[in-house]
């Protein structure tokens, strides 16, 4: 019962929008700019858990060390995104490429779909790219180094609570709702590409 408190904890905490008295979270410093940055867009709420349950799965399936190497891999390179967005650099296609992690990595969870640690930290670093550089694109006035320490916790956070929820519902029943969740998220990806 504690585990399922705990993991609803998280997964409610990483899901709530923060709520500012005044006008702009940019008013409030940088961190908190960038902590509260990531879960301000339904698509990176939405592809950050799903790499958490991707991770879960693949660790519930025999790739123990892909439960953390994989989400750690997708903040690897979405520093060298933010990074790249930073020096100028141009990046193409950022915005289609998100849509398409939202889809692929639902895709991926709802198939359960088993790949080495290594093959799943390079999938999710290619789609981290353009996570960052969107992120970087949109620092405002934000200082640039805590504002990016604000939005990787938050990102990680939301790495935690997919992990979380897919070990939570390790038994073979729980791992269709991960699947089904990681389905409804490709559905939610394809809507935002299309409705949105």
């Amino acid at each position: 019962m504690t585990r399922r408190l705990a993991a609803a904890t998280i997964l409610f905490a990483a899901l709530a929008s923060p709520a500012f008295a005044h006008p702009g979270p940019l008013a409030h410093g940088s961190l908190a700019a960038g902590l509260a940055h990531p879960l301000q867009g339904l698509d990176h709420v939405l592809a950050m858990l799903a790499v958490g349950l991707w991770a879960a799965l693949l660790g519930a399936q025999g790739q123990k060390r892909a439960v953390w190497l994989v989400p750690a891999a997708f903040l690897g390179a979405m520093g060298t995104g933010f990074a790249l967005a930073l020096s100028g650099m141009t990046l193409p296609f950022v915005e289609p490429a998100i849509l398409a992690s939202v889809v692929v990595l639902g895709l991926l969870a709802a198939a359960a779909y088993t790949v080495p640690a290594g093959a799943g930290m390079a999938l999710v670093a290619c789609f981290a790219l353009f996570h960052g550089y969107a992120h970087g694109g949109e620092l405002g006035a934000a200082d640039a180094l805590v504002f990016g320490i604000g939005f990787a916790a938050s990102t990680a956070l939301l790495h935690v609570s997919g992990i979380a929820l897919g070990r939570l519902l390790g038994s073979s029943a729980g791992r269709i709702a991960v699947r089904v969740m990681g389905g409804a998220t490709a559905l939610a990806g394809l809507w935002l590409a299309v409705g949105a």
